[in-house]
């Protein structure tokens, strides 16, 4: 077998890989994916209860973007804290879902700014988050993960009320070739 020669990367080039990936992960990635489901439902299946203890799509929508203010524009960004995260779960009013589209959409592009002015070199810093001690990076992978839990239950409900594909990929030569868009701005790096 040849020797390869592996790349040396920093620890800072490694920071700055992993927040980059959050970025797009947020905004190229999930934010699409949650957009092309909310806009094939009405208002009233947006906010759809399969049975009084679950979550309806409008409640998951409401609860990303308290979670992502919560957790990285005032955890990470400084920005004051006013979540209320139980009436995230309670909220009955049927918002429209452009609404919630559009508070989602806004709180992105603060978590984006937030996170493109990150100290690679503060990653390991702690922060006390809805109190818990947490380093930066623990705060972003958090939010990040949280996102791909709920876009995942939030694509199950959509396909589940739609009965269709949603077609995010096209299967080119056995390669997924996205086919997302996002109204966001894209991150910067």
């Amino acid at each position: 077998m040849p020797h390869v020669t592996k790349p040396a990367y920093s620890e800072i080039e490694a920071s700055r890989a992993f927040v980059g990936h959050a970025r797009r992960l947020l905004l190229r990635e999930y934010l699409p994916k949650i957009e092309r489901c909310v806009e094939l439902l009405s208002d009233e299946q947006v906010w759809w209860r399969a049975n009084p203890e679950a979550n309806s799509i409008g409640n998951l929508l409401l609860h990303l973007s308290g979670n992502a203010r919560q957790w990285i524009v005032g955890g990470l960004g400084g920005a004051v804290d006013r979540r209320a995260r139980p009436q995230e779960f309670a909220e009955l009013t049927q918002l429209p879902r452009v609404e919630l589209l559009a508070r989602l959409r806004q709180t992105l592009t603060e978590v984006d700014e937030v996170l493109d002015k990150v100290d690679v070199h503060s990653l390991l810093e702690r922060r006390s988050i809805q109190g818990s001690e947490v380093t930066v990076l623990e705060a972003i992978f958090h939010v990040t993960e949280h996102f791909s839990m709920h876009t995942g239950q939030i694509i199950f409900i959509t396909k589940m009320l739609t009965a269709s594909d949603l077609r995010f990929y096209d299967f080119q030569d056995d390669k997924p070739v996205t086919q997302l868009t996002s109204r966001s701005t894209d991150p910067k790096s």
